[in-house]
């Protein structure tokens, strides 16, 4: 699945380092213009967006004089200087050190298990500390592949097994596999309600939401999307389910769950309401299987859901069932 689109998060501030100063003089011609328009003839390489930015954040000067107005008027006469910082998009793909839970590892590829809240690929908003400035720091191979050998990816806060090339041929190869639909991914959800089937599909094509640009919905004219469901237990109006991916859209689960009236729990975005102690939806991928791209061997990973939805979890489903674990058995309570 893909990460989040952007979200109304506060601007990005421009990182230090790498910063330029220029400055000139206003001319008679350029009299009254705005301060953000001007500064567009001075550092066109820039976008307006970034300009404005630095303006607000102090890096203007009139007559020596800070101005964080972006819509002020300049004068002609007047000396403007700016200190030009690098945009966050330009330094977004640098190695940083951060911690990614290696579940495997070999010449070839990788297997993490990100935890929640650990966005996979920088966006705005989240210009740094993802999951590709980890993978640049954790092998040098990795700046020289596309996305640093990112073949597919998780939403911010769902957690659970990824898997990452560490060369272009298996690059190639996980990508190939994932499109022939030759990936195995499963899924374990906390949902809104009690499902009235124990086991179903969802066979709905996916979009962009045509009025929240944020969101994904079902649409005619979407994508390709299927999803199969299969409920494990329920109680207290809350099923705890089963997800196997046939397609990967960006929040596929989410939106096919919520298309049924049954939206994770703690999804806001998509009708959610924190439950069960979470405040993050309730989803975790659970087991990834594959053809090793080197040795044609297959392979599968499983891994345990995190503290919190694992304690969700367990209040649905009882201790009988650990999460991470295989069922045959549908438990209905209450």
């Amino acid at each position: 699945m893909a990460t989040e689109p952007a979200e109304a998060d506060e601007p990005a501030e421009p990182l230090a380092g790498d910063a330029e100063q220029r400055q000139a003089r206003v001319d008679a011609g350029a009299h009254g213009e705005r301060l953000d328009r001007w500064l567009a003839t001075l550092a066109g390489e820039f976008s307006r967006n970034h300009l404005q930015t630095l303006i607000e954040g102090g890096q203007v000067r009139i007559d020596g004089q800070t101005v964080t107005a972006r819509a002020r008027r300049v004068s002609a006469g007047q000396q403007i200087e700016i200190t030009l910082l690098p945009t966050p998009e330009s330094q977004a793909f640098r190695p940083e050190p951060v911690a990614l839970p290696v579940v495997f590892e070999d010449a070839h590829l990788l297997v993490i298990d990100k935890p929640a809240g650990l966005v996979v690929h920088p966006a705005p908003g989240n210009w740094s500390g993802t999951v590709l400035n980890g993978l640049l720091a954790h092998h040098a191979g990795a700046a020289a592949l596309p996305r640093a050998g990112i073949v597919h990816r998780l939403d911010k806060d769902t957690s659970g097994l990824m898997v990452v090339a560490k060369t272009l041929p298996a690059m190639t190869s996980l990508v190939r596999a994932i499109a022939a639909r030759e990936v195995h991914r499963e899924y374990l959800a906390l949902v809104h309600g009690v499902l009235r089937q124990a086991v179903f599909s969802v066979d709905a094509p996916i979009g962009r939401d045509p009025v929240s640009r944020i969101k994904m919905a079902v649409l005619a004219g979407g994508r390709t999307a299927r999803t199969d469901v299969e409920l494990i237990a329920a109680r207290d109006a809350v099923s705890a389910v089963r997800c196997t991916l046939h397609t990967g859209r960006t929040h596929q689960i989410r939106v096919h769950m919520a298309s049924r009236g049954h939206a994770l729990l703690a999804d806001a975005l998509y009708g959610g309401r924190p439950g069960l102690g979470l405040t993050r939806q309730a989803l975790h991928a659970h087991r990834l299987g594959f053809v090793h791209p080197a040795s044609l061997q297959p392979i599968e990973f499983s891994a345990v859901p995190p503290d919190d939805l694992r304690a969700a979890w367990q209040q649905i489903v009882g201790g009988s069932h650990a999460p991470g674990h295989d069922t045959d058995t549908i438990v209905v309570q209450g």
